[in-house]
């Protein structure tokens, strides 16, 4: 992680965000490097930035999460090629949680897909080069479509107090964006279009500016109507992405492994009549069955430090039976808890296995995930 003392310590060849200054001017003490741009990563303490987030709002600089523009004629057809989630039904104004296969039934995304218009849609993209994907798959295609990266910057605001900033800013029409909805607006003369969704796992929101010179300025109109109202400057918090148990590409995932894995069944059709790239894969996978699943973990001893991502062997005896991909000491469930993959004749709730971490041996229990509000009512806002 990059720390913040000196602004010349910060690459050229990195990109920056439309609201880079204006997170520095918070007091953004750290970055990380994702899609090939700085990520504010600390305000400081990320216990307090995870208790600001579920007892109030936070305001995250995400731009991170690039928008991968599929528009023209055959923009549906070109959408459904890349992902083996059915899109039959996806409107204009709605957002679906895909995935991004590859021939061998590889996972190389999982983003947000947002339908703009009948012949436009964004993949809002985690931390992997799905505009490269989309361009070569379109080169070896007769599809008439234009890939391209927009001037799409988005913001997270996220927490229980969500609501009542998003309509103190922006209006009471807020209320009418539905879950997994978005629509467009202009806000002050800046282009946006808000959705009802968020890296958090809380009731939230995703504001996304349409032109890059309006940045810090949307983001001091923000934090200045905000800030009485309970927001503060934030990040996105790992303590409760591993409570909601969000899935992190390259952390838990990545090209080798495939969606019956993760146990993402729901997001693959492989009836539907259309075709997308991996389904021949995807079927034989699943013909065959998997060796390992993902699964969730409570994890004794006392409270880890910090989040890990590091991979951590899981151990029966003397055998290694899987491993952990991600975890985190969780201070509402005043418990360590974690992700990763077992054996599938080991992946049962209650088995237990053994682990060591932070130099700590430590009895691992398998438990059903998500470990926080499992029917992710939070978020839907119900």
């Amino acid at each position: 992680m990059i720390k913040n003392k000196n602004i010349h310590t910060f690459g050229t060849q990195i990109r920056k965000s439309p609201f880079f200054k204006s997170t520095l001017n918070e007091g953004c003490v750290g970055f990380s490097v994702y899609n090939h741009m700085y990520i504010p990563r600390s305000f400081g303490d990320p216990v307090q930035n995870y208790w600001n987030l579920v007892n109030e709002a936070i305001l995250c600089d995400v731009s991170v999460e690039r928008q991968v523009q599929i528009e023209g004629p055959d923009a549906s057809e070109f959408a459904q090629l890349l992902t083996p989630r059915n899109l039959s039904n996806i409107e204009i104004g709605q957002c679906k949680y895909v995935l991004i296969i590859n021939d061998e039934g590889g996972i190389i995304n999982d983003p947000v897909l947002l339908r703009i218009a009948e012949d436009k849609f964004w993949l809002s993209i985690g931390d992997s080069d799905v505009l490269l994907w989309a361009k070569g798959v379109k080169v070896n295609n007769n599809f008439n479509v234009t890939i391209t990266e927009p001037d799409v910057s988005p913001l997270q605001l996220q927490g229980p107090k969500s609501l009542i900033i998003m309509k103190a800013i922006f209006g009471d029409w807020i209320e009418e964006i539905k879950y997994y909805h978005h629509k467009e607006f202009i806000f002050e003369g800046i282009p946006l279009i808000i959705s009802r969704t968020g890296w958090s796992s809380e009731l939230g929101f995703e504001i996304f500016l349409r032109d890059r010179k309006f940045g810090n300025h949307l983001w001091e109109k923000i934090m200045n109507i905000g800030k009485p109202l309970g927001l503060h400057p934030g990040h996105t918090s790992t303590i409760r992405r591993i409570e909601g148990a969000m899935l992190s590409y390259i952390a838990d995932m990545d090209m080798d492994n495939n969606p019956f894995e993760l146990g993402l069944d729901r997001l693959v059709d492989l009836e539907m009549k259309e075709n997308f790239i991996g389904k021949d894969a995807l079927i034989k996978i699943k013909n065959k069955g998997i060796e390992k699943l993902f699964c969730g973990f409570e994890i004794d001893g006392p409270p880890l430090r910090g989040p890990s991502d590091e991979h951590i062997n899981i151990l029966s005896g003397s055998s290694i039976i899987g491993y952990i991909t991600s975890s985190v000491y969780s201070p509402r469930l005043n418990k360590n808890i974690g992700m990763g993959y077992l054996s599938i004749e080991n992946s049962s709730i209650g088995f237990q296995a053994n682990t060591n971490l932070e130099n700590i041996d430590r009895v691992l229990l398998v438990i059903e995930k998500p470990f926080y509000d499992p029917k992710k009512n939070i978020a839907k806002g119900s």
